[in-house]
């Protein structure tokens, strides 16, 4: 069977010695972990550890200590970097061994166990700040140089298997041993340690419910047994694939993409607002022929509802998802209103099921229950939708939702799936030292979970409020009427925030915290593909701020054509509408509170010569702030800016309009100019005629959008805020 049709893939061993022999050892251990780290059928995000024990000079006097590197909390193998690794002295770990067996109550899951992680960082070499992991143990234990632990979909899947011993013996022979579930921490380390000391000649051992961890003398020998024992799992599996009965066969088909991306287009506010009853999500879909297959199985309902078993899967993707029963195929699937009665009923069911699971499990030391609602959702015809408090998150819970439908296609193949129990999957959730890092979190950012379009963003100030919101965790669609434009702008943010972790989502749902999207604002068609397009990245929209405008230049008599004044009614004032009106939609949809903001001008109250399309336009547009105001009461708040001329970075300042306002204004210039020197010399007259005498910049702008747009401005709807350095014509009457 060709390696490309089989699920259960061989993968490709990418060591590269050259690369590797140019290292130092640290740097040799980064490489090591980002090649087991840059494929997710390894390695989930975040999820894993690897180290290395290396003879370094002591910090003091530089005689040769053996330290420890492992990957550090927080770290993700696909992305580490030095810093990413704690570095602790071998020595002083193996001694905490003797402190743990002095006292009287020890063993899993007791307060002494979790003791024990206070004392690793006691440890640390070299002042190194990086935080060791609670699976620090697991590797200082184990008595050889090199160790990988990862998450092998492959072998998960025979860890999962209610048949896993017997199946690890069928696929290895004597290489491998098996430890039933354990939660990591210092009693599994104690455990792994025993088992090497009592068969010296293994190569690794799988861990019940969770992965792999093996082992060698030789960094590249580690790496490829790594890849090596992946790959006899995986072929073992592939042996035994059922094909198209996989998951007991098809209960319903796959509607076709268009249609199906068109359906969750019209469905996502609604689930979003339901799911986001207590905290705003990001959402991402997966809908993908596997993840479709799984979905659409007879068993799916029956699996969905064991939940996931790797713990690194777990803490993403709850206990279980929800799968909603609906049928694609019956009645009349093109109406919402079945579909939304599902899913209102199954996510009640979720949360009292949730609820129950939290009270039947917990204990007086328990942290108050968390939010009961669903980050994985499985619609049948239609796909997968994963939530997360940023896109990152959401897609990291996609990419493992992913992995733990590989493992259950593994497992129920050659056995049957086994989830963890209840009380393991709750003693992870709620375990102190998962609550204790998530209170040592710094808070959240001002739009963090907050979904923000910006209309216009291919230049002037649409460009500089792209990025703005970005810094204060919002997520960001950049839509200008130039499609390259706008995609310049997210790419150039994209490049300076980066893509953030998380290797899942289909499509355009694959994205980052900022995507660009081509919109003309005066086409209501092509105002809905947009948007749909927004929600299909990001599920939902919370704010919209439109820059977009248009200003004819006049002739050297003040004219301007009908065409002129057509184009500018119907971007300034019919394109706002269309946007509000579209938009509008979705936010009755969602039920969440959202602001809406238009930038308009001082033109719109100041009558003079020369600008008589553009001005009235303007004037309409701040009327239409205070109808929409009224009209989309009380969720969204509407407001509007309104800049003095913004020359800086403008696209509605070519040379021939810079020249007129020249021209109208009597400043002198001479034509062989740059056209840069001309703006300069505008933009010093227009800030010479205000109080404040200070030029107005696109700074002064965004963050005069920011604040309406944010929850500061909460009590504040239907009203025009100036800003244009104190133009006394421009004083609002």
């Amino acid at each position: 069977m060709n390696n490309k049709n089989m699920y259960f893939r061989q993968v490709e061993n990418k060591w590269d010695q050259a690369a590797a022999g140019q290292l130092d050892p640290v740097g040799r251990l980064v490489y090591r972990s980002n090649l087991l780290g840059s494929d997710s059928y390894i390695n989930n995000t975040g999820g894993g550890n690897t180290s290395s024990k290396l003879m370094e000079k002591g910090p003091i006097y530089g005689t040769p200590v053996e330290v420890m590197w492992v990957k550090g909390s927080g770290g993700d193998l696909r992305t580490a970097n030095r810093s990413n690794f704690s570095s602790l002295y071998q020595d002083k770990l193996i001694s905490l061994q003797e402190i743990y067996q002095g006292f009287e109550h020890k063993g899993l899951k007791t307060p002494n166990e979790d003791y024990m992680v206070e004392m690793y960082s006691h440890c640390t070499f070299n002042l190194n700040p990086r935080a060791p992991s609670i699976d620090t143990p697991l590797h200082s234990f184990i008595p050889y140089k090199f160790v990988d632990h990862t998450h092998p979909v492959p072998v998960i899947a025979i860890a999962t298997a209610d048949n896993g011993k017997e199946l690890m013996t069928k696929i290895y022979g004597d290489d491998m041993a098996w430890v039933d579930w354990m939660r990591p921490g210092f009693e599994l380390g104690l455990k792994l340690q025993d088992i090497i000391n009592r068969k010296p000649g293994i190569k690794g051992i799988i861990l019940g419910g969770h992965g792999l961890i093996n082992w060698a003398n030789d960094d590249k020998d580690c790496y490829d047994r790594s890849i090596n024992l992946v790959n006899r799992a995986a072929a073992f599996l592939n042996e035994h694939d059922t094909q198209e009965m996989t998951f007991g066969g098809a209960k319903y088909e796959p509607l076709p993409e268009n249609e199906r991306r068109k359906k969750l287009a019209d469905i996502l506010p609604f689930l979003r607002g339901q799911i986001s009853n207590q905290r705003r999500f990001i959402g991402t879909i997966q809908d993908d022929e596997h993840t479709l297959q799984f979905i659409n199985s007879n068993d799916a309902p029956h699996l969905a509802e064991l939940g996931t078993s790797c713990p690194d899967h777990f803490l993403r993707t709850k206990i279980k998802p929800l799968y909603v029963d609906w049928n694609p195929q019956s009645g009349s699937p093109g109406e919402p209103g079945e579909l939304k009665e599902k899913i209102t009923s199954g996510l009640d069911q979720y949360r009292r099921d949730y609820e129950e699971y939290y009270r039947n499990h917990k204990d007086e030391a328990s942290p108050p229950m968390r939010d009961p609602n669903p980050t994985v959702i499985l619609i049948p015809g239609m796909g997968m939708v994963t939530w997360g408090k940023n896109k990152s998150e959401s897609r990291v819970t996609a990419e493992f939702y992913n992995a733990a439908i590989g493992v259950m296609r593994g497992a129920e193949s050659v056995g049957n799936y086994t989830a963890l129990p209840k009380q393991e999957a709750f003693d992870i959730e709620y375990w102190a030292l998962e609550e204790a890092k998530l209170r040592r979190m710094p808070p959240e950012k001002e739009f963090s979970r907050q979904i923000i379009v910006v209309i216009g963003a291919g230049s002037g100030i649409g460009k500089a409020l792209a990025s703005r919101p970005i810094r204060d965790g919002a997520t960001v669609a950049a839509l200008d009427l130039n499609k390259a434009s706008a995609e310049e702008t997210a790419g150039d943010i994209l490049e300076r925030i980066g893509m953030g972790i998380g290797v899942a989502g289909s499509g355009i749902s694959g994205s980052g915290d900022i995507i660009g999207l081509q919109c003309d604002i005066t086409d209501r068609e092509s105002v809905r593909y947009a948007l749909k397009n927004v929600l299909l990245a990001y599920g939902g929209i919370d704010h919209i701020a439109i820059t977009a405008g248009y200003f004819p230049t006049p002739d050297e008599n003040g004219k301007v054509s009908d065409d002129d004044w057509v184009r500018s009614y119907d971007i300034n004032v019919k394109g706002l509408y269309y946007i509000a009106d579209e938009a509008s939609k979705i936010w009755a949809e969602q039920g969440l509170k959202g602001s809406f903001v238009i930038t308009t001008s001082v033109n719109a109250v100041v009558p003079k010569t020369g600008s008589m399309a553009y001005d009235t336009s303007k004037s309409a547009a701040n009327h239409l702030v205070r109808e929409l105001a009224i009209q989309l009461a009380p969720e969204i708040r509407v407001n509007g800016i309104a800049p003095a001329t913004v020359v800086e970075g403008s696209s509605m300042f070519p040379r021939n309009r810079v020249i007129a306002s020249l021209k109208k204004y009597g400043i002198a210039f001479d034509h062989k100019e740059d056209t840069e020197s001309l703006k300069k010399r505008l933009a010093e007259y227009y800030s010479g005629r205000t109080l404040t005498k200070k030029a107005i910049t696109l700074n002064n702008q965004t963050e005069a959008i920011c604040m309406l747009l944010s929850s500061r401005f909460e009590n504040t709807t239907g009203h025009i805020i100036p800003v244009d350095g104190g133009l006394t014509e421009a004083f609002m009457r």
